[in-house]
């Protein structure tokens, strides 16, 4: 068994500073790095690049709405012209500071309401995926398990990458349970961990009611502004090599 945890990390801006990428790149197998839009300035994400590179952990785009105050997490109605426009501008500034860094970025992963976003809506998927083979047809496409995107995504040719999330929680329906409710955003190391194995193991998630969710993923997200964030994912890369499970990008 394998699986690829990944973080969203380079953050930080200026003197506001937005969790421990340091600390994560030891742990994880794939860095989704701001690209400006979100979080993140110019030498912050370099750096973290650097260390993504020196680290071998794989890197990719975390394009977002332009919602600097609102950190990427407000809906956005953008027209079609400027959100295409806005993430081959995202991934093209990532991809020459990568290139200064000595790696490259091989995959997208939208943040935020942008990816809870076009996980459902079909115009905003439709530019997204347009945006992404105009510049490199050849990313991968990061997405939420089960949702609408994913076949959208690969009908188009892009290959699509599944993905969960440790530290949230799960409608029945196989949603993410929205921040404004409870329960939305889980803490307990070892809860986590019990969680994620059950999911490589079984395919299931444990949802908000009780009742059990298959999802099929093949890349974890811990989340790298949670609280404990580096505490949680060490908990769960520990589990999981002592459970013989394999931390590994999914992209060789």
């Amino acid at each position: 068994m394998k699986m690829d945890l990944n973080s969203d990390l380079g953050e930080s801006l200026g003197a506001w500073r937005m969790g421990d990428d340091a600390a994560m790149l030891d742990i994880v197998s794939s860095a989704n790095v701001a690209c400006g839009f979100h979080g993140g300035d110019p030498a912050g994400i370099l750096e973290t690049l650097k260390a993504a590179q020196g680290r071998g952990v794989m890197v990719g785009a975390h394009v977002s709405y332009p919602d600097l105050v609102g950190f990427g997490r407000r809906n956005m109605d953008v027209a079609s012209s400027d959100l295409v426009a806005s993430i081959i501008y995202q991934i093209g500034a990532l991809q020459g500071l990568a290139q200064a860094a000595g790696t490259r970025v091989r995959y997208v992963k939208p943040h935020g309401a942008l990816y809870n976003t076009i996980a459902q809506d079909r115009r905003q998927a439709g530019d997204v995926i347009a945006a992404i083979r105009a510049i490199d047809p050849s990313l991968v496409l990061v997405a939420l398990a089960g949702s609408p995107l994913i076949d959208w995504a690969r009908d188009a040719g892009l290959t699509v990458v599944a993905e969960a999330f440790a530290d949230r929680g799960y409608t029945p329906e196989g949603a993410l349970v929205s921040r404004r409710e409870p329960g939305a955003v889980l803490h307990d190391v070892d809860q986590i961990a019990e969680r994620m194995l059950t999911l490589v193991r079984d395919g299931v998630v444990r949802a908000v009611d009780g009742s059990l969710v298959r999802i099929a993923a093949d890349s974890i997200c811990v989340h790298g502004d949670s609280p404990g964030a580096v505490a949680i994912a060490r908990h769960l890369r520990e589990r999981f090599e002592r459970e013989g499970v394999r931390i590994s990008s999914f992209v060789g």
